[in-house]
């Protein structure tokens, strides 16, 4: 009987492809505070969970969620004016 160590190379062999590239590193960069704005709405959604919303918590939810509304909009209005021609 073979081992699976000894075959691990013919099961998943190392490929330098795995490294992401950097026009992608560039588009997570570019993307960042979106990413950020919804970590912290995901947060506030977290901690309304386990305890009914109080005034504080409602305010925190809808601030979250009005900075991932203008993250997205910044990042499409980014993106849009990116484009050639002017197509958006």
């Amino acid at each position: 009987m073979k081992s699976i160590a000894a075959l691990q190379d013919l099961v998943t062999p190392w490929s330098d492809g795995l490294e992401p590239s950097d026009a992608e590193l560039d588009a997570i960069e570019q993307e960042m505070p979106l990413i950020l704005a919804e970590v912290d709405l995901l947060d506030a959604l977290i901690t309304l969970l386990d305890r009914p919303a109080s005034e504080f918590d409602a305010r925190r939810l809808r601030r979250a969620r009005n900075r991932v509304l203008a993250a997205r909009t910044s990042l499409t209005n980014q993106v849009a004016a990116s484009m050639p021609g002017g197509a958006a």
